[in-house]
């Protein structure tokens, strides 16, 4: 399976590279407004886009930090541990132009599935994106839960393979902004 080039998203105004057999789940069930979110075709890996209000009174890699963190917390996350933050660099970025400050986070949340007991740590890898002309932190968030048991899938599934950090990357420095107005008046 190919990646998929060019995906609209936000009603166009933004398009990314997505990961081979990415499944919009809008189409499953209702997807706020200011996400867009894709889950793996076998694994439970997704992928969330979101358009965040700026939180301007954070700065730099505690920015990363404070996503992160925030994140764990309407996850309800029994425990949150930053493993590495580190910076990007704009100039891979297709939206070099208007992001002023991007980086990537890695980390776990211990977090228990909806009507579940059991937590289980997530890895979580968030690139976030800084937008302060549009009043925006971009936040994408690749969601990689400890793998199942591979022997209950079936043979027309072996085949797909499971999201790996570099597609989460392709994503990340793919994403493009074809409409600003998205933003609403400048």
């Amino acid at each position: 399976m190919e990646p998929t080039r060019d995906y609209p998203l936000f009603g166009g105004a933004f398009s990314a590279t997505l990961p081979p057999g990415a499944i919009d789940v809008s189409d499953l069930r209702p997807v706020p407004d200011n996400q867009e979110v894709f889950c793996h075709r076998v694994t439970d890996q997704s992928l969330i886009i979101e358009l965040l209000e700026l939180q301007a009174h954070v700065q730099g890699e505690e920015a990363a930090r404070y996503h992160f963190e925030d994140v764990g917390g309407v996850q309800e996350a029994r425990a949150v541990q930053v493993e590495t933050v580190q910076p990007l660099v704009l100039e891979n970025l297709a939206l070099r132009g208007c992001c002023q400050e991007a980086w990537l986070l890695s980390g776990q949340q211990q977090v228990a599935k909806e009507n579940q007991q059991v937590a289980k740590y997530v890895t979580l890898h968030q690139a976030l994106l800084r937008l302060p002309q549009y009043q925006t932190d971009l936040l994408l968030t690749f969601n990689q839960p400890p793998p199942e048991n591979r022997s209950s899938l079936g043979p027309e599934n072996l085949s797909i393979l499971p999201w790996s950090l570099g597609d989460f990357e392709q994503l990340v420095t793919s994403l493009t902004l074809h409409d600003p107005n998205i933003f609403g008046p400048q």
